[in-house]
């Protein structure tokens, strides 16, 4: 049998509750131990308990990562999210948990990967939407399709490409948060021979390879400018990276390969603006704060938010966020989920969520409390965009994007502040599209679920005229 494990951690206690602003008296509440208990652990007196781990893990889910982080810790990490899963009735006490992971650590990781499995099949047994959406009987995928899944197969977070634009990023931005625009344009000069003019009449951004000429529209705001730098940049500078990681990728179309090039030059773009390591920091220090992650790191309100959905570098993740673009009609642009919540992958999403409202309510914050049929709550935010065109007989492209997380992190999300999550009855029931919805009594379900029968009876109507069978 292994020894027992004696975890000391005082000066991450210390260090925690420092970060968290907390007094000890504090502290000690949301731990449910005393004061004078808490005062002999931050003082390395005595060592954690699994039961305060695991309240440690429930109170701070991200903190708790760098508390005693050896391979048994790491372990019982993955297993308790694991039997966290609503599919379980009841979650298994602590001590259990820890038992399982240290003196049967095969059988864990086993366990681990079956229930990784698990969901990973779930989420691809859900892609019966697209055939259904899309009406398309062969089952063939779009170009952009094909992408798209390699982004969420990827866990939207590709680590040598992040690696890379944070080492680019070291040498240009000094001690600034950021690279500067015109730190960038040098680089593109001084590395590349790329000279930068602002012209109209261009579209957003051209590059002549030939002359080595890079022209972007002027009448962009400048963290669209800046974006666009940063995308040339990263693919001039790492060309090698990206496309080796194209050639590798299981796409069948040559506009497919393309497509995906853009995109991780994107992802490298977005990588070099807000450099891994910085961007978290920050990101946790100011809880997510978006406006205040954009003032600091000169982006937009778009770029931050999907900035803060690929933060899953092992042993250095970030809150597990989900981020979506929906415009006007409805229509999910842009997608990624780190939790457990999966979109609709085409059409729009449930109309109960409140993503759909900011559409229609430029430059204001809404927030919502969610609840999804799997009995999963959420805490999300949503805000409509307006990015402009540059000239009057051009129409702006008017927009929402949606940021949000498990309920568990809420202490993580300074959006959370002004809900009560306490009250069930303030809870919207959603679902993640009324295709794959199971709930029987939604007024706003546009289609009966796809594996379900619905029940018509002549003599009456509901607000939906049909039953749930």
């Amino acid at each position: 049998m292994a020894s027992k494990r004696r975890i000391f951690a005082g000066q991450q206690l210390r260090n925690l509750r420092a970060a968290r602003n907390l007094r000890q008296a504090q502290m000690a509440e949301r731990l449910d131990i005393s004061v004078s208990y808490l005062s002999q652990l931050e003082n390395d007196d005595r060592p954690l308990s699994n039961a305060l781990l695991e309240r440690l893990a429930r109170e701070f889910p991200l903190d708790w990562q760098d508390v005693g982080a050896d391979s048994t810790e790491k372990r019982l990490v993955a297993l308790r999210e694991a039997t966290a899963d609503p599919l379980f009735p009841e979650a298994l006490p602590p001590e259990q948990l820890a038992r399982i992971a240290e003196q049967q650590p095969a059988f864990a990781e086993r366990f681990i990967a079956l229930h990784e499995a698990y969901r990973r099949t779930g989420q691809r047994l859900e892609m019966v939407d697209e055939a259904l959406a899309a009406d398309n009987a062969s089952g063939t995928r779009l170009p952009w399709e094909e992408v798209r899944d390699w982004f969420h197969f990827a866990n939207n977070y590709v680590d040598r490409i992040d690696h890379a634009a944070e080492l680019l990023a070291g040498k240009l931005r000094g001690s600034a948060m950021s690279p500067s625009a015109e730190a960038i344009a040098q680089q593109l000069a001084s590395g590349f021979s790329a000279s930068v003019r602002y012209e109209s009449e261009r579209g957003i951004r051209e590059y002549d390879a030939l002359m080595g000429h890079l022209v972007i529209d002027p009448g962009q705001p400048p963290a669209t400018r800046r974006f666009q730098l940063a995308y040339q940049l990263a693919a001039l500078a790492l060309k090698d990276e990206i496309g080796s990681i194209v050639e590798g990728a299981t796409l069948r179309s040559a506009a497919a390969r393309q497509l995906l090039f853009v995109g991780l030059c994107n992802y490298a773009a977005s990588a070099i603006l807000m450099p891994y390591g910085a961007f978290r920091d920050e990101a946790r220090r100011m809880r997510h704060d978006i406006d205040r992650l954009g003032h600091a790191f000169g982006t937009s309100f778009e770029q931050t938010c999907q900035r803060l959905s690929t933060l899953q570098r092992a042993n250095a993740r970030g809150v597990p966020f989900f981020f979506c673009k929906v415009d006007m009609a409805g229509n999910i642009t842009k997608r990624h989920s780190a939790t457990r919540l999966q979109f609709a992958r085409f059409g729009g999403a449930c109309p109960l969520w409140i993503v759909h409202e900011a559409v229609a309510i430029p430059d204001r914050i809404l927030v919502q409390l969610a609840e999804t049929p799997d009995g999963v709550r959420y805490v999300s935010m949503a805000k409509g965009l307006v990015k402009p065109s540059g000239r009057f007989d051009r129409s702006p492209r008017r927009y929402a994007v949606a940021l949000g997380c498990e309920a568990a992190h809420a202490n993580e999300f300074v959006y959370a502040d002004g809900l009560d999550l306490a009250t069930p009855h303030r809870v919207e029931q959603i679902g993640v599209s009324c295709r794959l919805c199971p709930r029987p009594d939604c007024d706003q379900r546009a289609f009966p679920p796809s594996d379900r029968a619905i029940l018509v009876d002549p003599d009456q109507r509901g607000v939906v005229p049909y039953r749930i069978g």
